[in-house]
């Protein structure tokens, strides 16, 4: 049954302009759950979120996996991750960061 769940990592943006990423199975109810101050605690304070980059995995290994390595990022390298993406057709997103 929970052979073909898919499962996500997402960045999103914060109001005071900081970057948090997260792991989730719905996109849409975890980022209206940290909108609502029930996700983590780091976004809670930060409140409005915008999703601003996701990517999605067949197994919550691999999507964990991605996760570490996107938090062991620079921010700058998580916005030039997200502005390439952005540009190349990927998650439509828009204009996020300016550098």
């Amino acid at each position: 049954m929970g052979q073909n769940k898919k499962h996500y990592i997402y960045i999103v943006k914060c109001a005071d302009d900081t970057l948090y990423t997260g792991y989730t199975v719905d996109l849409n109810q975890r980022i209206g759950a940290h909108n609502c101050a029930k996700g983590a605690k780091y976004t809670r304070g930060r409140i409005p979120v915008k999703l601003v980059y996701s990517e999605e995995f067949s197994s919550m290994s691999e999507a964990l996996k991605r996760e570490g390595q996107i938090k062991r990022m620079t921010r700058d390298k998580k916005i030039e991750m997200i502005n390439v993406n952005k540009l190349n057709g990927g998650f439509p997103v828009e204009e996020i960061f300016s550098n």
